[in-house]
């Protein structure tokens, strides 16, 4: 119990950035590793899943609307009937007030569109994962999220200009934090949220790559987070840590892996950079701490 109680699932739901990947986490907690947890871990995942649905009118994004469809599915295969009832007729509940928030929210308000220098200075105050998830909102929020500027200020805050062997007018700061991303894994924190800081010992949800405790990012300086992808959290809640278990544990659980790993906000496969975290948008759209 105390293994789940330290992901803090919960927090995770609670923030709009993250709740997809909270989302996320649950859905493979329950796929893969549901019937092996203990009575109260159990009800601890039922509870964060009512929370799910309970929050997600205040989400209102289609990535939070898209993990909510997953995880219920989850839960309609998995858990027992009286819960599974209870689950359903929350998510139900959830989708009408989303509905009708939707709605009204159309209606009363017109919000016209801001100057590409305003938008560019207030993306200017986002991390890296913000960034990302604002350029899917609309064309003219996608234009300003390729500025330059921001993503040099991105380099600069998270990797040495030693790097760069050619900088020239019109270098695309952009691809080159993509670039560094790739060679450093940072690709799998931006699809999972998380991250392990060895300074506290703790699988947490990052901060732009930095464990969010202020000590430990005293302690660490720019040190980032090593990568940590959504069946490693699945793992650490069950106690697995050699990487012959993790085989065992995805070679023993018959789960449709497949429809969690292209609709979820997610993919583990280790060429984890495809065209959904860093291409344009569509119109709407290791190290485990020890026990």
């Amino acid at each position: 119990m105390m293994r789940y109680e330290n992901l803090m699932v919960g927090d995770g739901l609670s923030d709009h950035h993250r709740y997809p990947f909270a989302c996320n986490e649950l859905i493979s907690m329950i796929d893969l590793g549901y019937s092996r947890l203990p009575k109260d871990v159990k009800a601890f995942i039922f509870q964060d899943c009512l929370s799910a649905f309970h929050l997600l009118p205040e989400m209102n994004t289609t990535a939070a609307v898209s993990a909510a469809n997953l995880l219920v599915k989850s839960v309609e295969s998995a858990f027992p009937k009286q819960k599974k009832n209870l689950a359903i007729v929350q998510f139900k509940q959830a989708k009408v007030a989303l509905k009708r928030r939707t709605k009204s929210h159309e209606e009363s308000i017109d919000t016209p569109s801001l100057p590409q220098d305003v938008l560019v200075h207030i993306f200017s105050l986002l991390d890296v994962s913000s960034l990302i998830s604002s350029s899917q909102v609309s064309r003219s929020w996608n234009l300003a999220t390729h500025e330059g500027s921001l993503w040099r200020s991105l380099f600069n805050l998270h990797f040495s200009h030693d790097v760069l062997t050619h900088i020239h007018p019109g270098f695309d700061w952009k691809e080159a934090f993509k670039n560094e991303c790739i060679v450093y894994n940072l690709s799998k924190m931006l699809r999972s949220g998380r991250g392990y800081c060895s300074y506290c010992d703790t699988l947490v949800w990052h901060d732009n790559f930095r464990c969010p405790k202020k000590q430990c990012q005293f302690e660490s300086g720019k040190e980032q987070l090593d990568p940590i992808l959504t069946h490693q959290v699945v793992n650490y809640l069950l106690g697995i840590t050699s990487s012959s278990d993790e085989s065992n544990l995805d070679e023993s659980d018959s789960v449709d892996s497949g429809s969690v790993e292209s609709d979820s906000v997610e993919s583990d496969s280790d060429g984890g950079d495809g065209p959904g975290l860093w291409a344009n948008p569509k119109k709407h759209t290791e190290r485990i701490p020890t026990p």
